[in-house]
């Protein structure tokens, strides 16, 4: 009977284990590129967790760094030759009507790109020979780890993006005292900017680009501070080193001076340094569960159970989706994009981008901003459906704004009242048509 009890035990374990892994993502190797790394974010910073053993990369985007500024691109042009284009369209010569659009109606700008604010980088002195490497994204906790060990030592790095402080959290731990040991330092790709030690922080500023003629007008700082459990932080001008500690813990907070689409009179270097502040107040124990508990209140209201799921890494799982009958797979993706729109839209946030609030460049594929002819219903299908229905809400204030900011577009393109938007906007509400693409009704008119 003992034998029995025992044996019941231990498939119960493995039951509960399988059960614990089905919605996460997880791999046996560092990611190589920004598109293997795994995405965090609480709708106003997002970050992109490598999980390198030596050099780890965490690169970083806070919502409204964006380039350019307040601006319009309705041209004045536009409706003296729309019935020139009425003519044109309604008999048969459609190239000659593009070519009167395109001198025209557009004005070169094209909508302002969505950009990065750089990488937290952390270097391991003495971490190139691991083992038993794993990193992974819990959906059902919004919490990635990394997982190795050096010689008999096992680190393990727990990284979050506080839906309830607004910060990014990481604890780095070792199973043996005074083991931790790393340097932290800031890289960014922008030609102008700042780093420096500002009493126990260190700072990162800079500002947006100009794109199209549009000078930048965002400004914006990251600020990173350490507490270590025994051992010893050090920081300098441009990085924290921490010696000897058991564990420690890496707070970065980040923000701009933007107000709204037409305001950019805040001050980015009180924000940050409040936000900073508000996060270290917490200790990070209750710091995490306070994360979990807001994001459970969301993702936990879905549940999907369609089939078993493999407990093989999932980069195996996708590779050979075609050729087994993986349906926990399918699962994990529902869930997976769930995920997604909860880290990047947040009621009082900026709504999801192309690339959610995720991005590692300066110039994104079609700026990073928003494709409101497709991209963006594609983004947000899953909020009524999937019971997130206050993901919608940064959404639903995005279109209040354009419908203030795109009155004069309607007026200047097409005299009209109303307003009327083209198929691109940006943090900037811009509604006027861009590039070649774009969709303008040959009959004029609001739409």
């Amino acid at each position: 009977m003992k034998n029995r009890l025992i044996g019941l035990c231990i498939v119960c374990a493995c039951c509960l284990m399988a059960k614990a892994d089905d919605l996460k993502l997880w791999y046996q190797q560092p990611a190589k590129v920004w598109t293997e790394a795994l995405p965090l974010g609480n709708s106003r910073l997002g970050a992109m967790v490598y999980g390198g053993v030596v050099n780890e990369q965490i690169q970083l985007n806070e919502e409204t760094v964006w380039g350019g500024g307040p601006h319009r691109n309705d041209s004045p042009k536009a409706f003296g030759v729309l019935p020139k284009v009425r003519e044109l369209i309604f008999a048969g010569r459609e190239k000659e009507a593009e070519k009167v659009m395109a001198d025209n109606f557009f004005t070169g700008q094209h909508g302002m790109p969505f950009q990065t604010i750089g990488s937290l980088m952390l270097e391991f002195d003495g971490h190139a020979d691991y083992s038993n490497y794993r990193r992974d994204l819990d959906l059902e906790r919004a919490v990635a780890s990394v997982r190795y060990k050096i010689g008999e030592v096992n680190y393990t790095r727990t990284i979050f993006t506080s839906l309830v402080d607004n910060a990014l959290i990481i604890r780095i731990e070792a199973d043996k005292p005074g083991a931790v040991n790393f340097t932290t330092r800031y890289s960014t790709p922008y030609k102008e900017y700042e780093i420096k030690k500002n009493g126990k922080n260190l700072l990162l500023s800079g500002h947006g680009s100009a794109h199209e003629g549009i000078p930048g007008a965002i400004r914006f700082e990251t600020r990173t501070q350490i507490k270590a459990e025994k051992g010893k932080v050090n920081v300098t001008n441009d990085c924290i080193e921490v010696k000897g500690a058991d564990a420690a813990v890496i707070y970065v907070t980040a923000a701009t001076n933007f107000v709204n689409y037409k305001d950019v009179s805040a001050n980015e270097t009180r924000r940050a340094t409040e936000f900073l502040a508000k996060a270290m107040k917490r200790p990070y124990a209750q710091a995490l569960t306070a994360h979990e508990e807001a994001y459970q209140k969301l993702f936990g209201r879905v549940s999907l159970n369609i089939g078993p799921s493999s407990q093989e890494e999932t980069s195996y799982r996708i590779k050979h989706f075609n050729e087994r009958k993986d349906l926990g797979l399918v699962a994990l993706m529902f869930q997976f994009g769930r995920y997604l729109l909860i880290s990047s839209s947040q009621p009082g946030g900026q709504p999801a981008g192309l690339q959610g609030i995720w991005n590692h460049e300066l110039l994104a594929p079609w700026d990073g901003k928003y494709t409101i002819n497709i991209n963006t219903e594609m983004n947000y299908w899953p909020a009524e459906v999937t019971n997130l229905p206050e993901m919608h809400e940064p959404l639903f204030q995005m279109v209040k704004e354009l419908s203030e900011s795109a009155q004069g577009t309607a007026r200047t393109l097409y005299e009209c009242r109303g307003w009327t938007v083209h198929h691109n906007t940006d943090l900037w509400r811009m509604a006027g048509p861009v590039d070649g693409a774009s969709y303008v009704w040959p009959l004029g008119g609001a739409w």
